[in-house]
């Protein structure tokens, strides 16, 4: 397992900023800043945002991975936010993520996480949620297949662990895991280690994420904070042991969305995190570039 950081980190400086949670930073960053950022945090790998990328021409992605190469990062190509398939409802979205698997694959970024779907696009029903995204995900492994690229579905407010679990279960395709968010699911109030021990052996990617309690209704987004690892609800370390149980060997990708107002910038939770994370992975034995 390797450390490593999730751009949307830093998403209020590339532009996206949560109405009525979040304010402006009055600076902006761009890819360049956050590789050169992660670089010198010295970490193993990133995790990139597509939806901040300032374009997606073939000299951005050929200069996209040159500078990736240089610092020694490994990666992981991220398409889909916010609402992805939109719940195996959006054809358009289907041919935009085919499209991505060339992207990531002109990278080099062996693993792709998407996204299924949000709370805002969630049926009410499972058998009919479950029927349409899975139908449309058994569309997307032939094309994950032929460009040699995992797809790597995140937990991302829309599943529970056994709809989740059974998704995967139902496509059923060595190219379709799981990009386990060890913090969304605490958010419609499932344990995160009950999360991890059922999605840890599908495991391909990850969001690291810590979560605290801020203030309303438990309901609300608002509600869950992330908070730099080791300051809040969720048993980072017992759901690293379950990946390291179930031989995962991809990236450790921290990731901070709505940052409790206590923690101030995300830049000094990320390099709290990358701390303590680091310190996690010494104390369980050797790993990589930690």
């Amino acid at each position: 397992m390797k450390l490593a950081i999730d751009s949307y980190c830093y998403h209020r400086y590339f532009g996206e900023i949560y109405p009525d949670l979040q304010t402006d930073p009055g600076k902006r960053m761009t890819v360049w800043d956050f590789l050169r950022r992660a670089h010198k945090l010295g970490v193993a790998g990133v995790s990139l945002e597509s939806c901040f990328m300032p374009t997606l021409d073939d000299r951005f992605l050929d200069d996209l991975r040159a500078k990736l190469d240089e610092y020694g990062l490994e990666r992981v190509w991220a398409w889909g936010h916010p609402d992805g398939l939109a719940s195996g409802t959006d054809r358009v979205a289907e041919n935009d993520l085919v499209r991505h698997l060339e992207f990531a694959r002109r990278i080099g970024a062996p693993v792709m996480r998407i996204v299924g779907g949000s709370r805002r696009t969630r049926p009410d029903s499972w058998s009919m949620h479950k029927r349409q995204l899975s139908r449309m995900l058994k569309r997307l492994v032939g094309p994950a297949e032929n460009h040699g690229v995992e797809l790597a579905i995140e937990n991302h407010l829309d599943v529970l662990a056994d709809e989740m679990l059974d998704l995967i279960n139902t496509v059923n395709s060595r190219w379709l895991g799981v990009c386990l968010d060890t913090g969304n699911n605490l958010r419609m109030f499932e344990d995160p280690l009950h999360v991890a021990k059922r999605l840890a052996p599908f495991t391909r990617a990850t969001h690291i994420k810590d979560i605290g309690v801020h203030r309303g209704n438990p309901r609300d987004f608002s509600f869950w904070p992330s908070v730099p690892i080791g300051k809040g609800l969720v048993d980072i370390e017992g759901i690293l042991a379950l990946l390291r149980k179930h031989r995962y060997q991809g990236l450790l990708a921290i990731e901070v969305d709505y940052l409790h107002p206590d923690f101030g910038t995300e830049d000094r939770a990320v390099a709290a995190s990358v701390r303590r994370l680091r310190e996690m992975l010494a104390l369980a034995g050797p790993t990589r570039r930690t």
